[in-house]
């Protein structure tokens, strides 16, 4: 299981006969584990966008299979994901999904209390099914990582999958550099996205990060742009 070894991706089926792609598109089931199917490989998708190891497996898991491991009424305790950086394998992402009673402090310190001993962790990303009040996210802050909080609904549908969504790469401390000596520009005289922008949050983008975002178009081709996160 991923979530035991935090290494590997949860309890995942790695079988694949060529049918998930119509099986992805019949649901004969209920709808709570089709929620928790989709918003699980949207993160999966991600994680590996992230640069994280996610093995094919898990991106073409269908949803009867998801069912035949994790069941119609998924433990929550099951869905947790934890992989790590392909760059760095010692810093690892740990992915909670949080029940649908009220979140509250006590609820937050307990997943603090639970990843206190983790090693390698530098990552926590919480799937929310209700509200966070602000007691609850203030409490986020204390933590010694990297804290995110995504809406199960937000999870359904991958930014990735809508239509004229364009190509985006995160330029490295090297890159972003190389391209700012060449205009001679500050990253602050780039056009800007903000950390909370869709494409940022997805791809966990931090301030003063560059990335460069390709648009394919017809009739006019493509063409590049560069936007700094502030």
């Amino acid at each position: 299981m991923a979530e035991e070894s935090c290494c590997e991706n949860g309890g995942a089926s790695s079988f694949n006969d060529g049918s998930h792609c119509i099986s992805k598109t019949v649901d004969n089931g209920g709808v709570e584990s089709k929620r928790f199917y989709l918003a699980r490989t949207t993160v999966f998708e991600m994680l590996r966008d992230r640069g994280y190891e996610v093995s094919d497996a898990e991106l073409s898991l269908s949803l009867s299979e998801f069912r035949s491991v994790f069941g119609e009424k998924p433990e929550l305790e099951r869905l947790r994901i934890c992989v790590s950086l392909r760059s760095d394998p010692d810093k690892k992402v740990l992915v909670v999904f949080m029940g649908s009673e009220p979140i509250t402090v006590k609820s937050i310190r307990t997943i603090h209390s639970e990843i206190s001993s983790r090693v390698g962790l530098h990552g926590l990303i919480l799937v929310l099914q209700s509200k966070m009040n602000h007691f609850s996210q203030k409490e986020l802050t204390t933590f010694a990582l990297k804290v995110e909080t995504f809406p199960i609904g937000d999870l359904l549908v991958s930014i990735t999958k809508h239509s004229g969504q364009p190509k985006i790469e995160i330029l490295t401390k090297e890159e972003k550099e190389k391209l700012l000596s060449k205009h001679g520009l500050e990253d602050k005289q780039l056009p800007y996205l903000q950390e909370k922008d869709s494409f940022a949050r997805y791809y966990g983008l931090k301030k003063r990060q560059v990335v460069r975002i390709t648009y394919s178009k017809e009739p006019v081709g493509s063409f590049v742009t560069y936007r700094c996160i502030m």
